[in-house]
């Protein structure tokens, strides 16, 4: 529930709902209560400790630790000194954390108590990063947040971010081997919520004073930062699960009364086969929204089953600062096409679908999925050439999926053009894990795929082809490849080949690789 009307940037959001809501509950966080105008106040002090570091504007920090309030604040602060977070996701290989953190040029990072000793022995790799603080202290030698967030003032810093000025930059897996920072701006945040009046909002869109939000997802995906940003604009409760247990996220239910939630299907999945989920009373729960990868409709049928709420299904992606389409509770109708599909766009969005020359198509006809709002990020970092090649010069984004729309205007998802895989909830590029298969003195070349996955959505598979004379089992070049990338990007199997399938031009055929997984399906996304 808004309370106040026009604000220009985050930093605005956070000091009208502190006069506005001032003793209300902004965020709870195991055990610890922040009311609006407490946040108000702290990410003050936030911002007046990072001018005190030197940090000047247009500056990037960065965020290495699981969910937390602190985190909400450093973002806020940040945003009232200018200042750009650009959080780690933590699932990372260590020379995957060092790339992001130095690709930012980060000044200052702050680590969650899990990740200490891995920093101190990447450190060294960090050469830009001048401050070090730890933010739930014990770490010896390294200031503790909350002494050096109370050494400031709480009066409001001096400096007025700009509506375009970047918010927070988020990282994106990339084709090319290396994540891509997406700038996303405040106007970029609040473009949606601002898109005509509230009474045109959808009905789930409409949030209330008694709304319990709970941030789940990790604040290193849109599905955490944006969920946590958009009830502080709400002026709602926020109760911060550290990180997504699925017994615990039970207890949050039973504790909070949880009104409203968003999760990737992997982890509504992982709720609904906990036994104890038949004993929870879900009777407060409004709304579960859900994306980040598509979802079966078995898995769907036992969530309406067992939840009873309003379910919304969200396409959008990083670059879109999250969702532009949404479907409806009512049109999640046992029977109906349209549960297949991702729903219409959301007010201020607009849709097309592109031939490869960059004509629309009409309906029914596929082709790539193109969008346009206030929402469509300010560019990728330091990548002109990338940024160009995503969003033309009359903002239209090219998402890189493939798909069509119907006469109603409800878009449907057929394939991705790219050729991303997501597993859980999380992006993954075939290029990613070839490079770090590919480092492996037996293998001469070797080609990742993504095929259907009952838990995950996908799941990664390697095939490869071994330099002659060579043998290596698939459990030891898994085992290879987890010294280089995160857990959640290896192989769970590998198939060895004498060659890979080329066209004429030499390039790797993948959906010939891919064919046998996922015939029979009338999509290939899972």
């Amino acid at each position: 529930m808004s309370d106040f009307a026009g604000p220009a940037t985050l930093a605005d959001v956070v000091r009208a709902q502190a006069t506005a809501r001032g003793d209300a509950i902004a965020f709870e966080f195991e055990g610890r209560r922040t009311s609006f105008a407490a946040l108000d106040r702290h990410s003050n002090r936030v911002a007046h400790a990072l001018a005190a570091e030197g940090i000047a504007p247009g500056q990037r920090i960065s965020y290495l630790g699981k969910n937390s309030d602190v985190y909400f604040e450093l973002l806020l602060g940040a945003m009232k000194a200018d200042v750009v977070m650009a959080p780690v996701n933590w699932r990372l290989a260590p020379p995957e954390i060092a790339y992001i953190v130095n690709d930012c040029e980060a000044v200052a990072l702050f680590v969650g108590p899990e990740f200490i000793a891995q920093i101190r022995g990447l450190a060294a790799q960090l050469p830009g990063v001048k401050s070090l603080i730890a933010t739930e202290g014990g770490a010896a030698g390294w200031p503790d947040y909350a002494a050096w967030r109370d050494a400031q003032p709480d009066h409001a810093a001096a400096i007025a971010p700009a509506p375009r000025d970047v918010a927070i930059q988020l990282y994106t897996s990339g084709t090319t081997g290396h994540p891509k920072g997406a700038m996303l701006s405040h106007g970029n945040f609040l473009a949606l919520v601002r898109a005509g009046k509230d009474a045109e909002q959808p009905q789930w869109n409409q949030w209330s004073a008694d709304d319990v939000s709970l941030v789940a997802m990790p604040v290193f995906h849109i599905g955490g930062s944006g969920w946590g940003v958009m009830g502080v604009y709400h002026g709602v409760k926020g109760v911060i699960a550290r990180d997504f247990e699925p017994h615990r996220f039970l207890d949050f239910f039973e504790a909070f009364g949880i009104t409203r939630v968003f999760l990737v299907p992997a982890a509504m999945q992982f709720v609904v086969r906990q036994p104890r989920a038949r004993e929870i009373d879900f009777s407060r729960l409004r709304y579960m929204l859900y994306g980040a990868s598509p979802i079966h409709a078995a898995l769907l049928r036992e969530c309406l089953a067992l939840f009873k709420c309003g379910f919304v299904q969200m396409y959008g992606m990083t670059e879109t600062t999250g969702t532009i389409v949404a479907l409806p509770p009512e049109d999640h109708v046992e029977g109906s096409e349209r549960l297949r599909a991702a729903g219409r766009a959301l007010p201020g969005v607009e849709l097309a679908i592109l031939d490869p020359d960059g004509n629309a198509l009409p309906p029914r006809a596929i082709g790539e999925i193109a969008t346009r709002s206030g929402c469509n990020m300010v560019g990728y970092w330091k990548l002109p050439e990338a940024t160009a090649k995503t969003i033309d010069a009359d903002n239209w984004l090219r998402t890189g999926d493939a798909g069509y729309l119907d006469e109603d205007g409800y878009l449907y998802i057929h394939d991705r053009i790219k050729d991303m895989i997501i597993s859980g909830g999380e992006n993954i590029y075939p290029a990613e894990v070839e490079a770090a298969l590919g480092e492996h003195p037996d293998i001469a070349e070797v080609a990742v795929i993504g095929v259907p996955d009952e838990i995950w959505g996908e799941a990664v598979k390697a095939m490869v082809v071994l330099k002659p004379g060579r043998q290596v089992s698939a459990h030891d070049l898994i085992g290879f490849a987890h010294q280089r990338i995160a857990k959640f990007k290896l192989p769970r199997t590998v198939d060895f080949l004498a060659a890979l399938p080329r066209n004429g031009a030499g390039k790797i055929l993948r959906r010939e690789l891919r064919a046998p997984y996922w015939a029979g399906k009338d999509r290939e996304v899972n």
